[in-house]
């Protein structure tokens, strides 16, 4: 059992800052790659950004490269998204991620399907 937790979300104004945080409980996720998808109205679920097992390997979407950080406090069993240079097309519903059989893996994994813990998800509007 396990469950991921997502906070930080918010309506800000272009160019302005958000940081996201997932905090997982019941388990550690200490082992996993952990990710951040987002999901805009009518539109799928789309990769933004991974980290794996250790915090030393890290991949982006193209659209977030440069402007979003991904990151992690094993000691916390917590990972963070920093948003910068926010744009209104990264309005959307962001959802924290883990890949639980991901053992100490610093693979790419970039489709929903590789990961199997989801959390609720946290809203973030960009207004223009």
């Amino acid at each position: 059992q396990g469950s991921l937790v997502e906070s930080g979300g918010g309506l800000v104004q272009s160019g302005d800052s958000l940081r996201l945080s997932c905090a997982a409980s019941g388990r550690t996720f200490s082992r996993s790659a952990m990710g951040w998808f987002r999901q805009a109205p009518g539109k799928e679920r789309e990769f933004v950004a991974q980290i794996n097992y250790s915090g030393g390997r890290t991949y982006y979407a193209d659209s977030v490269k440069g402007r979003f950080t991904i990151s992690r406090d094993n000691a916390k069993n917590t990972v963070y998204l920093q948003m910068n240079s926010l744009k209104p097309e990264d309005t959307a519903v962001y959802y924290c991620s883990a890949n639980s059989l991901s053992y100490y893996s610093s693979a790419y994994y970039s489709r929903s399907d590789d990961y199997d813990y989801w959390g609720q998800g946290t809203q973030v509007t960009v207004s223009s």
